[in-house]
Parts: C-alpha cells; structure tokens; sequence
C-alpha cells in the first residue's frame, strides 16, 4: 500500500461557493444563520483528530465520512471513513480507504457521543478493509483510492458501496477536465465475516475513465429494506470532488430484491422510471428517471427511519447540508430545509443519516470538515444530534 500524502491533493471539498445561488425560500427565511441543530444531544462533537480520543485509541488519528450502519448480527454500529491517518497530523502514516471503526451500542438521544469500541478488520488497529494499491493500475485501469459511499448489512453480509477515483484535480494527479466526474468506475464489496474480508462482485459500473462519464450509478445510498420486501436504493453522479460542474444534483431510484442482490443479480432490479405520462416500477431494460434534480449535491444520505424516508446531502454551491422527506421511497419528497451551513462549520461536506436515529423528527447526522492547512489535522467528523428534518428552524 502506498503513502497517499495529503500533499499530493488539492483540497478537494474546499472550493465553495457559500451562501451564492440561494433563492428567495432560503434566503429571505434567513435560514443561512440557523441553529446548526434543534439544541439536543450532541452538537457538532468531534469523534477523530482530537488526541486521546476513542478514534484515536483503535489506531485511527485523522479520516473523514465516518457513514454509520448496523450491524444487525450483534446489534452493534460500524462506521465507515474514506481516507484516514494513524494520527491527527497531516503527512503521518496513511491507513488507506475505507476503513471501519465499531461500537458495542449507540445513544440515540445524544446524552452520550459516539465512542469507538474496536477497529476492523482484524479488531486490533484500524487497516484498510479493500486489498487493493492506491495511485496503480488494479486490473481496471488507473486509480488513486476508493471512497465508499454508503454500507449495509443484512442477511449476514456486509455490503459497500464505493466509487474509484481516477482523478482528484491535483498537481499530482491525472489531467483534470471541466465536466468530467473524475471516476474510475464505481462497485459493490462486500463481507461475509462481518468487515474482516471483502470481495468485490465481478460486475463494475464503468465511470469516467472507463468512458461512462456523469454515470448515475456513480453514488449510492442504501434506503434500506422496505418491510414490502425491496431493498431500495437511490444513486447519482460521482461528485466527491464537489467540483462536478454537470452534475446538478440529479438523483434516481431503484430496487431490487434482496437475495438477488446478494447474488449479485444487478439486472433483476426495478426502476422507478417516467413511462407513458406517469411513474411506475419497471424493469432493467427502461432506465430509472431522474427523481431530483437541481440541488448540486456532493454526499448523501437516505434511510428509512421509523416509518418515514429521511434524506440528508451537501449541496456544494450553498456549502449547507439540506434535509428531505417522504413517506415513501417513490412518493414526493418535501421541500429541502438547510440544517448545518459552511457559516456555522467551515468546509463542512457529507451529512450521513445515522440508522439508529431517535426518530424522523430527531436525526442525527455525521458531518465531515475539511482543513487544508499544512500541519493540521486534514478531516474532523463530527455528530449532530436532534435535527429534525421537517422543521424550519
């Protein structure tokens, strides 16, 4: 595995155009100076980058996402990091990406912060879960890291989905070209040891550099299975740049079954698709059509939380992670309400639902921060507790 420094990146989740392209329903309600959370439970508490932490204490200093998941077997949580360190300074060792820490059990009311209990793979120190060699050709072509984007377990198998990154744009790196997503090609791991070991399904859908550019299988988020027995799953264009200038925040949906998503059966899927004047469930051969659209979004999150669909993402040009809901997965999502602004957290990205939430109306999100200053800690990932994501604050 290769040191991957900081040094040969650009800041990647930096480039923001804060507050610019608000329209009159968030800026004339003056949402840009709210309360980054309704005041309960935890308020942007760091869980890695501050020494002696519990992150710190399973071998991992400095990593940003930190998406949350169940781990239904034991009824405990993982959480999920993109590039990560052994130590809060930039340029110490690189772990790799992804990686995983765990935790016996979650307070949902916030009383308590997250605290990290053990590391994957192995339970000693945090390593990098995929085996694979960053800034090399691993059978598909070029790529630097693989930065996973959601996870889920069910059925005893652990799930990652994840996007290969051809290009982050920096001196370093490969040629970047305005409008292309910088991917390699995007995939599903997955583990049936709970995180010790992954295998990659043989299918990959091809990303930029593998000539599919702006795919919308490019990010995923796993909404979970539904109790009318789909797993439902919503994807856009690969963003992590946040500088994908056609991206526009489109977003699809589909489904499929969960046996056939475990044998990795992707063309049994559904989509949800605009066919012949109205919206219906069809099959793999008419694609899905674009559901949202507009919002700009870098990371993003959907769950299913009591018996409402909850969406958390980042829209890049106003800097400010956004909530949505629905009663169901394919009914009309709500109007989007800013609930954590670049104002209040500089160079904030990501916005992961936390599955264990207290309710639909009391989420808590996992929120990353980029810092490009040359000696500090690159990321922080930070827990919000109490936001509601039906109400304007």
């Amino acid at each position: 595995m290769s040191d991957l420094s900081r040094s040969s990146r650009p800041s990647r989740r930096s480039v923001l155009k804060t507050g610019m392209g608000l329209g009159a329903t968030l800026a004339g309600a003056g949402l840009l100076g709210a309360a980054p959370a309704e005041a309960a439970g935890q308020n942007g508490t760091p869980l890695c980058d501050q020494p002696g932490d519990s992150a710190s204490a399973q071998g991992l200093g400095s990593g940003d996402l930190g998406i949350p998941y169940h781990r239904e077997h034991d009824n405990t949580w993982g959480y999920v990091f993109g590039d990560s360190w052994t130590h809060i300074q930039q340029g110490d060792p690189y772990i790799g990406s992804p990686a995983m820490l765990a935790q016996d059990s979650f307070d949902a009311s916030g009383s308590s912060p997250i605290s990290f209990t053990w590391a994957m793979p192995t339970g000693g120190e945090a390593g990098q879960l995929f085996n694979y060699t960053h800034r090399a050709d691993n059978g598909y072509g070029f790529e630097i890291s693989r930065i996973p984007n959601d996870c889920i377990e069910f059925g005893g198998r652990t799930y990652i989905q994840y996007t290969s990154v051809y290009t982050w744009g920096g001196k370093d790196d490969p040629p970047w070209e305005d409008g292309h997503d910088g991917s390699l090609l995007s995939g599903v791991a997955y583990s049936d040891d709970y995180g010790v070991t992954w295998t990659d399904y043989d299918y990959h859908w091809d990303g930029d550099h593998r000539g599919i550019n702006q795919s919308m299988y490019g990010m995923w988020s796993f909404a979970g299975i539904d109790p009318d027995g789909w797993l439902y799953i919503f994807s856009k264009r690969w963003n992590g740049t946040h500088k994908n200038s056609a991206d526009g925040g489109a977003i699809q949906l589909f489904r499929i079954q969960p046996d056939d998503f475990r044998a990795g059966r992707f063309g049994a899927q559904q989509n949800w698709a605009y066919v012949n004047g109205s919206w219906q469930w069809t099959d793999s051969s008419t694609p899905p059509s674009v559901i949202l659209s507009g919002n700009n979004t870098g990371e993003f999150s959907v769950k299913r939380i009591g018996d409402t669909y909850c969406m958390s993402y980042f829209d890049v040009v106003l800097g400010t992670i956004l909530t949505r809901t629905a009663p169901r997965p394919d009914a009309a999502w709500s109007t989007p309400i800013p609930k954590i602004t670049s104002l209040q957290v500089p160079n904030l990205y990501g916005g992961y639902i936390h599955p264990g939430s207290a309710s639909a109306t009391s989420l808590t999100l996992i929120v990353s921060q980029w810092n490009g200053t040359q000696g500090a800690p690159p990321y922080w990932v930070r827990q919000f507790d109490g936001i509601n994501p039906m109400s304007i604050l």
